[in-house]
């Protein structure tokens, strides 16, 4: 696959950079421009937007090349993923957002000037599954129920404030108690919870890479007690492994609520019904990733 790579990236390249983005500024065009050339891709076009502009960019550049490279947050790349997989034509989604959780996925903790330099020097087509809720696609996890409320604990994380992203995430779940979930995982496991969890072969780790399906988790704390034992195992360790979640490998997810379900998808909120089905998706889109080490 990397000989493959290598040939498609020496066709037509086009990037867009959603200057609107936390992670990408002014001088962002002109440093992708360098890492280009130093990779002897001088032909590669570049086209820096802001977010009203991104829809109808990234279908003008897809139409127009053989892959798309895309600088932007979380709602830039998912748009892009989902267009890319439509047309066919690979991505390369370079972290310029807050939480990044699928360049994160693709390319680890790195920039995204070191994410471009070594998938260029190394390219490889990776073919990324993924799940779709109700018409919109998800490439990482779907979080349904209570932890959509948890914006603040999220937020203390991201400052490495651990105590105050567990009381967060207490006051919470307390929060949202109104809205318990019942769920049917596939065609053998139903039941109810405070929050169900989606999880794509991408990120999982009980899944492979090439698994052919999603890995579903039911969280069902019901005393305060439970909630601080599985936001500490969420932290530190293993969260499945609580007694409070159960959890199964499925190809389609059913959940519904009392009402209007709260639901994030790769960290984007998504506005959905009292009942949303979750379906795999085996080959959502390609992805251009370095190529793994000899």
């Amino acid at each position: 696959m990397e000989a493959d790579a290598s040939a498609m990236l020496k066709k037509r390249v086009a990037a867009v950079l959603n200057t609107s983005s936390g992670g990408c500024d002014e001088a962002a065009q002109a440093k992708i421009r360098a890492v280009f050339d130093q990779a002897g891709l001088t032909h590669a076009t570049v086209t820096a937007v802001t977010s009203d502009e991104i829809d109808a960019v990234v279908d003008a550049a897809i139409a127009a090349c053989d892959v798309l490279v895309v600088l932007g947050g979380d709602g830039t790349i998912m748009t892009a993923a989902d267009k890319c997989g439509a047309a066919g034509v690979p991505l390369i989604p370079l972290p310029g957002g807050t939480m990044n959780l699928l360049a994160r996925a693709l390319y680890g903790p790195v920039g995204w000037e070191r994410a471009l330099s070594e998938t260029l020097a190394n390219p490889r087509v990776r073919i990324v599954s993924g799940g779709k809720a109700q018409g919109r696609s998800f490439y990482c996890v779907a979080m349904l129920g209570t932890p959509t409320l948890w914006a603040d604990a999220r937020e203390a994380l991201r400052h490495g404030d651990l105590v105050g992203a567990v009381a967060r995430s207490v006051t919470a779940i307390r929060r949202g108690g109104g809205n318990r979930l019942s769920y049917r995982m596939g065609d053998r496991l139903t039941g109810s919870a405070e929050a169900v969890a989606v999880i794509c072969p991408l990120v999982s780790r009980s899944l492979a890479q090439d698994a052919q399906s999603l890995e579903c988790v039911a969280l069902d704390p019901e005393t305060a007690a439970e909630v601080f034992r599985l936001a500490m195992h969420a932290m530190f360790d293993d969260w499945r492994h609580d007694p409070s979640v159960e959890r199964a490998r499925v190809k389609t997810i059913t959940v519904t609520g009392h009402g209007r379900i709260p639901v994030i998808l790769d960290g984007e909120s998504v506005k959905v019904g009292r009942t949303v089905t979750i379906t795999f998706q085996p080959m959502a889109f390609s992805a251009i990733t370095p190529a793994d080490p000899a």
